[in-house]
């Protein structure tokens, strides 16, 4: 681990941005010119596909892939980012586990606003389970917004009596919209990432007048989790939605769901996407991917026991 690394990934997501708040253009321009600085691995295929009425990047390992499927949801804040810009954890997570992949083309807000990003990522699991595919080989996977989709997008699967997924791991999750995590304010000015003012003005367009006190939307805060799968969730204490991690796990934990709640200290929002530059980012990576590795045997192995 070096501290090195970590100070100069602070420095480079500290740069100046135009004050005030900025359009919905500019955020997702922005965005997807971050993400193309981080490094996508070598070795795996990439194509476009569709899944559930949207579109998809059907992700691969170069040298054939293992019996098993991660149903990625991308990062940014349900305004921005897209399958692309989530190529750098994608192509890692399918790099280190052998695993296929499929990061679904969600809409995004304010054209599209709750809960079209849960209708979307829902069709996309349900058109899985429809090829036959077995929910004990399925594991949800996502960062920021998207980490809240593999929270929200198993609510809704369990909602619509649909099998759950085998696993989920979520990468720095944002879990409550109504933004009652003690960390939004104690960790103000140390997150290099976000403000309570950035979050609060891209929650707005998601919400769009929704009543953020409901489970879909705060499941940190309000979500039976009874009968979940699994879940990993890694998280940086550098972040003001530290508490959004923290809260689900004891929330997990409360009803019997196995939680590993995995920390890394001094890190940002995401970290997980300096793979290959930050050592902490491929040390994460490489547990998600035992984790992922180990559940999803686990379930291939209870699926034969079965029949």
């Amino acid at each position: 681990m070096s501290k090195e690394q970590r100070a100069r990934i602070d420095a480079m997501m500290r740069q100046p941005r135009p004050e005030g708040p900025r359009s919905v253009e500019e955020l997702r321009a922005g965005f997807k010119a971050l993400m193309a600085r981080m490094i996508v691995p070598d070795g795996i295929r990439i194509t476009q596909t569709t899944l559930g009425n949207r579109s998809a990047l059907h992700v691969e390992p170069g040298n054939g892939p293992r019996a098993g499927t991660i149903l990625y949801f991308h990062g940014g804040g349900f305004v921005f980012g897209s399958p692309e810009t989530a190529l750098p954890l994608t192509g890692q997570l399918v790099a280190r586990t052998g695993f296929t992949a499929y990061s679904v083309d969600y809409r995004l807000a304010p054209e599209h606003p709750f809960p079209a990003a849960i209708e979307d990522t829902l069709n996309a699991y349900r058109a899985l389970l429809d090829t036959g595919m077995d929910p004990s080989t399925i594991a949800f996977a996502g960062d920021s917004a998207g980490g809240g989709l593999t929270v929200t997008t198993c609510l809704a699967a369990r909602d619509a009596g649909l099998p759950l997924p085998a696993a989920i791991v979520a990468f720095s999750p944002g879990l409550d919209a109504t933004r009652t995590g003690e960390s939004m304010d104690t960790k103000e000015g140390i997150d290099p990432v976000f403000t309570r003012k950035a979050v609060e003005h891209t929650g707005a367009m998601y919400l769009a007048g929704a009543d953020p006190h409901q489970p879909l939307l705060s499941p940190a805060v309000l979500a039976d989790l009874t009968g979940f799968p699994p879940m990993l969730i890694q998280v940086g204490t550098n972040e003001i939605l530290l508490d959004d991690s923290t809260r689900l796990a004891a929330r997990g934990r409360a009803v019997g769901v196995d939680v590993i709640l995995d920390v890394t200290a001094d890190v940002p929002h995401v970290f997980q996407s300096f793979a290959g530059i930050l050592d902490e980012a491929d040390e994460a990576l490489d547990r998600a991917a035992l984790f992922l590795g180990q559940r999803l045997r686990a379930g291939n192995a209870a699926s034969v026991s079965a029949t």
